[in-house]
């Protein structure tokens, strides 16, 4: 870009700006790149730092992924009409917005786009979106080592515009460019059926009295072959590795994610690996034995994402899914597998191989390889002169993405007003290389796994960051009621909330009425039972705590970092 030509780009933005919001400091711009579950709440996160967000959203809608169509829209993602979310309502809220009580704690998508659009209303954000608008490029400005700003060109009705920006969200997520490995897959293309890309994949409609393959088995794999397998006339499942298959419904009907308390995560981490790998082997081996239906994998338990299936082990015992290993090749009309077994007359192949990576910046900014991308925390770029970019949402954790997401945002606002600063180049290049290290040592080798992160840990790291990881000593000091709800209730985004920066006054409240929101969407049926006395449980809870506290005292401090207030 010629230096007129970027000079003249910066005149206009001071210009609109002072317009705006004639103030003698100017407030700092913040482009946001895309209206999904994490650029609404990064736009959120600009507003409660008095920053100005501009989103671009290139669909006519807030949602993203969670946002259904009948018809699958280039560069956007796509979901397909029954999906439901893997992680229950209260772990998935976005930290000082709860979900309402009465909507179920696994909601249909069409339910968490009426909870976006509660949330888009309350904080006034729609007003800061400009839909039908596509990011074609992010580029540094030509002053950036000094400015660290950033000249975005975007493209409406048509015609193309370009406007400096302090800073830049890049929220457009993960699961919007499919994976489609076809050169793996010798004699494809002989292949007389029909296949495409579980992104394409809307509902069963059309594979009625079809022989369909679906191939892949994570969430979409297993969630798509358990559906046609009531209209098809056989479904076959093929998984290169096998998978442990989880249910959403878990100890004594409570949803699965809300049993992993903070004390839990503690335990499992002052327990050895093989030991944790065990009793959750152990633990889904009770349900069905994964050996006996064809699904054990060779991998422990935590060495791969888990796939969340209430239905797979029904329709197996019933013959409507039967699973296969690996294909070794297509013919005209039938697949061969890597075992020697051979299936005739295959009608439809689905391929549920995941997504790839794809960013507007220059390669110089973000480069991706194989889905690696380095990132700081999984947010920063470390390389960059001005710490002034940020992605939110490009990760997989082991739980719930939107308080994720959320807290990113959090962080990279406070950054990007200097109120946090974060490490030198070389710090952070160092953290990504041992994350990275310690990734590939634990899971198998998958385009999947690039991203992964357990949810607690990765949280309380982005809130000690940000100030506002929950001091359990000072909570116990304080209001012990609640110090037992945060070490051993579940994890819930409010935790958050309590105290630093964005502190909410109705976090407490949030986190001891939890529970009656996570009942009442399912006790539809009012039952005269006696409410009992919970004085004695939680008297038995503190002296549990007390006793496993002393045995587990030394390397339980570290990790609790219990005397920081």
């Amino acid at each position: 870009m010629e230096l007129l030509e970027y000079a003249t780009l910066q005149a206009q933005s001071e210009k609109r700006e002072h317009q705006k919001r004639p103030r003698k400091i100017m407030v700092k711009t913040v482009a946001v790149v895309g209206a999904g579950a994490s650029g609404l709440a990064a736009i959120k996160c600009c507003v409660d730092e008095g920053l100005e967000p501009t989103c671009f959203e290139r669909s006519e809608d807030i949602g993203g992924l969670w946002r259904y169509k009948d018809n699958p829209e280039d560069g956007r993602a796509s979901i397909y009409k029954s999906v439901i979310i893997n992680t229950s309502k209260e772990m998935s809220c976005f930290s000082d917005f709860p979900i309402p009580d009465d909507f179920p704690n696994y909601m249909h998508n069409s339910k968490i786009m009426e909870y976006f659009r509660m949330y888009a209303q309350n904080f006034s954000l729609m007003k800061y979106i400009q839909f039908k608008t596509t990011v074609c490029s992010i580029t540094k400005s030509l002053d950036f080592p000094t400015s660290g700003q950033w000249i975005v060109t975007i493209e409406k009705d048509g015609k193309q515009n370009k406007s400096v920006f302090d800073s830049i969200l890049i929220c457009s997520g993960h699961h919007t460019f499919p994976h489609l490995p076809l050169t793996s897959f010798p004699g494809i293309e002989t292949f007389k059926g029909q296949y495409m890309h579980s992104r394409d994949y809307k509902g069963p409609e059309d594979f009625k009295n079809k022989r369909v393959l679906v191939i892949g088995i994570g969430n979409s794999g297993g969630d798509i072959a358990v559906e046609l397998s009531r209209i098809a006339k056989q479904v076959f499942l093929s998984t290169r590795r096998g998978a442990w298959i989880v249910n959403r419904v878990s100890k004594n009907g409570y949803p699965l994610d809300i049993l992993k308390s903070r004390f839990v995560y503690l335990l499992n981490k002052a327990l050895p690996s093989s030991l944790t790998n065990y009793m959750a082997e152990n633990a889904v081996n009770q349900r069905f034995n994964h050996d006996n239906y064809g699904l054990l994998p060779t991998h422990r338990f935590y060495s791969q994402h888990p796939t969340l299936n209430d239905e797979l082990p029904n329709r197996i015992i019933s013959g409507q899914v039967k699973i296969k290993c690996n294909v070794k090749e297509f013919r005209e009309n039938d697949v061969v597998f890597e075992d020697g077994t051979e299936e005739k007359d295959i009608d439809m192949v689905i391929f549920a191989t995941g997504y790839s990576f794809s960013f507007p910046c220059d390669e110089s900014v973000l480069t991706v390889t194989e889905n690696k991308v380095s990132l700081y925390k999984y947010v920063f770029p470390p390389r960059l002169e001005k710490n002034t970019l940020a992605l939110i949402g490009l990760i997989q954790p082991l739980g719930a993405i939107m308080p994720i997401s959320e807290l990113q945002g959090r962080l990279a606002t406070r950054v990007f007003k200097g109120l946090v600063r974060l490490p030198a180049a070389q710090t952070m290049i160092h953290d990504v290389a041992q994350k990275r290290q310690k990734m590939e040592c634990r899971y198998v080798r998958s385009q999947r796994h690039t991203i992964q992160v357990d949810y607690v840990d990765y949280m309380d790291e982005l809130a000690s960051l940000l100030g506002v990881k929950p001091s359990l000593f000072q909570l116990f000091m304080t209001d012990p009621k609640l110090a037992l709800k945060v070490l051993f209730g579940p994890c819930t985004p409010y935790q958050y909330r309590l105290m630093g920066p964005g502190k909410w006054s109705g976090a407490r409240a949030a986190i001891m009425t939890q529970h009656d929101r996570i009942i009442k969407p399912t006790k539809t049926r009012a039952l005269n039972k006696p409410s009992g006395d919970k004085s004695l449980l939680h008297f038995i809870q503190l002296c549990t705590m007390l006793i496993l506290l002393v045995a587990f005292f030394p390397p339980l401090l570290k990790m609790l970092n219990i005397f920081s207030i």
